[in-house]
């Protein structure tokens, strides 16, 4: 998770040794109890960050024989910063408590299916399951953060005998799980299907294993693993999120961390942000979790937004169908205006198609306001405000 600070130059010599156990409060007997040590100048930094993960502080032990310096005069004159290179090294040293690859190909966690049922409603195009897994039993327990994926490796051999290789999914539950128990992940899943060459209707391997799989069974999965993702943990940041199809998955773990009453009252962390969401969909029965955002709608007006972009359904300005880049396009004033505010994070996951489209729609409404688009993005992904996932 990210953590917009940065470390005070005190000069203090003192060391501190935490002891601490694993991330949401899990037990050590669970998770592995471990000890940090940690100077003093960072020691406030460290304890916001392991408070933000829900990861339970045992005991502070310092070094008795190092002393504080002695304070520092005040400097001559003022000195500013910029807020965007200064949220870097912070965002760094958070990343690096994120867990990341707790199970490996050669070693994964065999979980168990408790759940799979379509997200479609009648008349929807395809076929897109949510599916729960739960990680119970795990020596580690594969615990993950919102923004993250996970691998699955699907049963059976391929054309050659061999096993099937592992796939990923970015995870659509937040660390605490759909039923809160710190113990599921969930994925959002699309069947994969198209036709070769000869005209065959062809299906995925693994998004196929998953869509039919029943509950009870077990599945081989790994990681979790991504850091590009992961929310800033500034409770004022404002989070633009441009989806489309199963690209919902890591939207929805922000906004259930956001919005959802008992994330709000389990975390240490209340937002008091804005949170726009554009989501791209061929027919509103393709709309994914769209119930559950239209709540969060009605419940937080002042800090979600949730605009739509149907594309056999809705007409574009010039006539055409609607996609997202035409919202982006339709709203670039007002998102140029949010991204001028270094507060301001931009998340993009869906299919990599989706890319060209909005990097357009961006640098058309850049440049009528006279800026440069291709100078600017380069800047927010250098800031560690513009995230993007595409497959």
């Amino acid at each position: 998770m990210r953590v917009p600070f940065a470390s005070s130059p005190s000069g203090d010599s003192r060391m501190f040794t935490i002891e601490i156990a694993g991330l949401s409060g899990a037990p050590a007997v669970r998770t592995g109890q471990r000890t940090l040590q940690v100077a003093y100048d960072k020691l406030s930094a460290l304890m916001r960050t392991l408070g933000s993960q829900g990861i339970r502080v045992l005991s502070i032990s310092g070094d008795p024989q190092a002393t504080p310096p002695a304070p520092a005069p005040a400097p001559a004159a003022p000195v500013t910063s910029s807020p965007a290179p200064a949220a870097k090294p912070a965002a760094k040293a958070a990343h690096a408590s994120v867990p990341v690859n707790l199970y490996k190909p050669k070693a994964p966690f065999e979980a168990t299916i408790t759940e799979n049922y379509s997200l479609l409603a009648d008349g929807a195009i395809g076929r897109v399951n949510h599916i729960t897994f739960d990680l119970s039993g795990g020596e580690p327990l594969l615990e993950y953060v919102e923004g993250q994926s996970i691998g699955v490796i699907p049963d059976g051999v391929d054309a050659k005998g061999k096993p099937h290789k592992l796939r990923l999914y970015s995870i659509a539950s937040t660390r605490h799980g759909d039923n809160m128990q710190d113990n599921t992940v969930s994925l959002c899943v699309r069947q994969l299907e198209y036709k070769n060459e000869a005209g065959e209707q062809i299906y995925g391997v693994c998004s196929t294993f998953l869509c039919d799989i029943e509950p009870g069974s077990k599945v081989k999965v790994t990681g979790p693993v991504g850091k590009e993702m992961l929310l800033p943990e500034d409770e004022e940041a404002n989070i633009i999120m441009l989806a489309t199809g199963t690209g919902i998955a890591p939207m929805r773990t922000y906004l259930r961390r956001m919005f959802e009453p008992t994330e709000r009252e389990r975390n240490n962390w209340n937002f008091r942000g804005k949170a726009w969401l554009f989501m791209g969909s061929p027919t509103t029965a393709n709309l994914l979790y769209d119930a559950d955002f239209n709540h969060y709608l009605s419940q937080y007006p002042d800090n979600f937004r949730y605009t739509k972009a149907i594309s056999r359904e809705q007409k574009n300005a010039d006539g055409g169908r609607m996609y997202i880049q035409n919202r982006v396009s339709e709203f670039a004033d007002e998102i140029f205006g949010m991204i001028e505010d270094p507060k301001t994070h931009v998340y993009m996951c869906g299919l990599r198609g989706m890319e060209p489209g909005i990097d357009e729609a961006m640098s058309t409404a850049a440049a009528a306001k006279g800026l440069d688009w291709s100078t600017m993005r380069p800047a927010l992904k250098k800031a560690d405000r513009w995230h993007v996932e595409t497959y």
